[in-house]
């Protein structure tokens, strides 16, 4: 099974299929390491790749490998030791407000509505909306992924599945280029989980944005991504990189197909090849 994949390919993201747009992220040999009282850690080893402009990429690995330490130097939460991360060919040197993210924990202000909750980035990144136009732009959201009429609830009163779907609302609500995913639907039961992969498509055909998804789930990559990136084990460099295109709405029956079946099996693989359970 694993040498008859169609439409797969091992290297570097950027690599990997003419279908790609313009490149938007663009990691470039970059090398990090944590600095402990015991000394340096290594976490991420002459790392490349690079995402098209629109496109969703789903990033998997052991866990401790670096996945979130990724997200926050695209961010600009942090700066590589060595190598350039870049957004549209400029380096990102510092926290940039053109990329939103949203977490496993959806981090929302227990003293603020649910709208004032999704509004809260519009009151900090410069822009030039009415505060009717902003509440207009979130309660468009809210409706989008199901909680119109609960705008003016705290967070308390939602389930987990409810605050996190403001949460991605809060995410993208001024229209950032890039939204990162660092496991914002791990803490969830499975029936939400898959709820809410749907909602993500939603807010894909709604919203223009390029996403980078952190996460354990491999079905969870397969339903959401145009390709997933395997990392190999600590100090992470690009093991695999599996080219899965969107064309058009997803089905969760699509998961059980022998085509989804058959691409579990190669990244389950590439993910035990990265935790030298197998060989390559």
């Amino acid at each position: 099974m694993l040498n008859t994949a169609s439409a797969l390919a091992r290297g570097p993201f950027f690599a990997s299929g003419a279908w790609m747009t313009e490149s938007l992220i663009d990691i470039a040999h970059v090398t990090h390491a944590y600095q402990t009282e015991t000394g340096s850690v290594p976490v991420l080893n002459d790392l490349t790749l690079s995402c098209a402009e629109g496109t969703f990429t789903a990033v998997v690995g052991p866990s401790g490998c670096g996945k979130s330490t990724l997200t926050r130097l695209i961010a600009g939460l942090m700066i590589p030791d060595e190598g350039v991360v870049s957004l549209h060919g400029e380096r990102v040197t510092s926290p940039r407000s053109t990329v939103g993210m949203a977490f496993q924990n959806p981090v929302l202000l227990e003293w603020r509505t649910i709208l004032d909750n999704v509004l809260l980035p519009l009151e900090i990144v410069p822009n030039a909306l009415s505060r009717k136009d902003r509440e207009a732009r979130a309660m468009d959201l809210l409706k989008l992924v199901g909680l119109e009429g609960f705008e003016s609830k705290r967070p308390s009163e939602l389930s987990g599945g409810m605050r996190q779907r403001a949460s991605l609302c809060r995410a993208i609500v001024h229209r950032p280029e890039v939204l990162i995913l660092d496991e914002p639907f791990g803490a969830l039961d499975a029936f939400t989980r898959e709820d809410l992969w749907q909602t993500m498509h939603n807010l894909r055909a709604e919203e223009s944005f390029t996403c980078l998804l952190i996460t354990h789930d491999l079905r969870e990559s397969v339903f959401l991504a145009d390709q997933v990136i395997v990392l190999s084990g600590r100090p992470a460099t690009v093991q695999y990189t599996l080219d899965n295109p969107m064309s058009g709405p997803r089905s969760l029956d699509e998961l059980y197909t022998p085509e989804a079946a058959e691409k579990l099996a190669i990244l389950r693989h590439e993910i035990q090849v990265a935790q030298g359970r197998e060989v390559a």
